[in-house]
């Protein structure tokens, strides 16, 4: 996910398994870190009993303030206002983990970032791997109390794959549905891939064996919606509501939002009554409320604590930290100059000296990158030959395609969303570029939704786009396809700098078919030759891999720390004490 779609879902109730799980096996990776006395996570068929509503008065949608002691106060950090409350067009990072709190699919991701049921209690994969059967929770309701069925699930992925809609995840994530493309290209309004069988059983067909398929699913925009709702009227966001612990109840457009307990949520009514919601243009004022006591939670998304205030907090029972499967990395044009000549981005890459970026300008709060998976990731595993920081074959690469000391270089200007510590960064970045090629780069911030819009721009129509671009990848999925296929495969309109390597791919092409359990081996093979592909051509200069680091108030209890984010294993044992 990167600073606008996907996120790293990096983010709450729409995280996904690891590859093992994916393949029915046993999650692996890192240990989730508590952030307070998390519960045990809920079976597949095990229901929460209800929990009485709390009777003091809703907050209002205002920012700051003293909240009522059945309140949860977390920020949207980073945004003046959410892009959709739509799951089928999920917006930035922190407008997803909104979206997570009201809507859910057929499975989710547990604390340990293993799959498990959530809208479907059970599931089983033909031995082809291609037809998956969904068994629907029995007593699962939408928000308003009705009864959810199969066919409100065909009907949402269906909507999803719709043009009318334009997801633009929807090829990505629906592409190997038996007929998703037809939907997509407005051939037909329903994939055949997709059937209700009856009112509990949805199957659904892939035109391959997909490893990562039960993880895609955990994406938000896999997410059932009420078509009563949908079809209300323009403003149905203004009320959402769908299967998740929440739903609307006051949105003030560009201040804050606040949502309600849903009585009806499979788990029981979630222990807390409200989520309050201020929109926070930066970590940095999320920072300064939390501290004044205006918040309960400062540095979720991809917003963590500012890093010039770890060294304050970092002792503190609130100060939470785990690694992240996100990458920070500066993105290049492949089609505008400078940066379509190899030897310029790869000048441009050796000179950034990543220890020094991550250790002394960042506070050690990140941890640099050798390559463009992040550490903890599946298949990190594997070796890789990294492009290390060296001045000396930086201005040599530099030289040798005909810049010299950076003479004869179309004014360089490099693009950056307003969010987090990005200003720091790129102001770290712009001052080695110019001590070790000679060149002055000029900076360009944006608003974070108009540098997601540009983004979009620069895959769509490069020559107007951005020339390069400092942005972040945070796993959707934890697996290497997310980020490989996903964001550097040629023709992938995630793959906004125009990658293009024939070979590479060739190998991610192989690997993501490469479906069954036994071939696990094979497949992280040909993910990581690829990988070496994409480092040697320099498709990304990849810079460090972030830690999520946050504050969390003590008196939060039931919330999980993981390296894709906040994770609540049972909204119904949240409690503020």
């Amino acid at each position: 996910m990167r600073t606008r779609a996907f996120s790293t879902l990096s983010l709450v109730l729409m995280l996904v398994a690891l590859l093992a799980a994916a393949c029915g096996q046993g999650g692996a990776g890192q240990s989730p870190t508590p952030a307070a006395d998390a519960p045990p996570t809920a079976g597949a068929a095990a229901t929460a009993p209800a929990t009485d509503a709390t009777a003091a008065a809703a907050p209002t949608a205002a920012t700051g303030g003293t909240a009522p002691a059945d309140t949860l106060r977390w920020p949207v950090e980073g945004l003046s206002e959410l892009t959709s409350l739509d799951p089928a067009k999920p917006g930035d990072a922190p407008n997803n983990i909104v979206i997570g709190l009201i809507f859910a699919g057929l499975v989710r991701l547990g604390p340990d970032l293993e799959v498990q049921p959530d809208g479907a209690a059970s599931w089983k994969v033909s031995e082809d791997g291609k037809v998956y059967t969904f068994t629907i929770r029995d007593g699962l309701k939408f928000g308003d109390g009705t009864p959810v069925s199969a066919n409100d699930f065909a009907y949402s992925i269906n909507r999803a794959l719709s043009p009318d809609i334009g997801a633009f995840a929807a090829s990505a994530h629906f592409g190997h549905i038996v007929g998703a493309q037809e939907v997509i290209d407005g051939k037909a309004k329903a994939a055949t891939g997709v059937k209700a069988i009856d009112a509990k059983t949805l199957e659904v067909t892939l035109d391959a064996p997909i490893a990562y398929f039960l993880a895609l699913l955990t994406y938000a925009d896999t997410s059932v919606v009420p078509q009563k709702l949908i079809e209300s009227g323009a403003n149905w966001q203004e009320q959402a509501y769908g299967t998740g612990p929440f739903k609307v109840k006051e949105w003030k457009h560009g201040q804050s939002i606040v949502l309600e307990a849903n009585p009806n949520y499979w788990q029981g009514r979630p222990g807390i009554a409200y989520v309050q919601m201020p929109f926070t243009k930066d970590s940095e004022t999320a920072y300064q409320l939390y501290q004044t006591g205006e918040l309960d939670i400062q540095g979720s998304g991809q917003n963590p604590v500012p890093a010039a205030h770890i060294p304050d907090v970092q002792s503190l029972p609130d100060f939470k930290s785990a690694a992240q499967l996100t990458t920070r990395y500066i993105g290049f044009n492949h089609l505008k100059p400078p940066f379509d000549n190899l030897a310029v981005r790869r000048a441009f890459a050796l000179a950034i000296d990543k220890p020094t970026l991550a250790n002394q300008v960042l506070a050690g709060g990140v941890v640099p990158a050798d390559r463009i998976l992040p550490t903890g990731l599946v298949g990190t595993q594997l070796p890789i030959k990294p492009l290390a920081f060296d001045a000396a074959a930086a201005k040599d690469a530099l030289a040798q395609a005909g810049f010299a000391n950076g003479q004869g270089l179309p004014e360089i200007t490099l693009a950056y969303g307003q969010e987090g510590d990005n200003e720091t960064v790129v102001q770290a970045l712009q001052s080695m570029w110019e001590q070790n090629l000679g060149v002055k780069v000029k900076l360009q911030s944006f608003e974070l939704a108009t540098f997601s819009k540009n983004l979009d721009t620069t895959y769509y129509t490069p020559t107007e786009g951005l020339q390069f671009y400092y942005s972040v990848w945070g796993a959707d999925y934890p697996d290497p396809q997310n980020f490989l296929s996903q964001l550097l495969r040629s023709g992938n309109p995630n793959n906004n700098g125009h990658f293009s390597d024939p070979q590479f791919d060739q190998l991610v092409d192989e690997a993501d078919r490469l479906g069954d359990r036994t071939q696990i081996e094979r497949r992280l093979q040909l993910y990581n030759q690829a990988e070496q592909i994409a480092i040697d051509q320099v498709a990304w200069a990849p810079l460090f891999y972030p830690k999520l680091n946050i504050l969390l108030r003590p008196r939060v209890t039931g919330i999980v720390l993981t390296p894709q984010g906040l994770i609540i294993p049972d909204w119904s044992k949240v409690e503020l004490k």
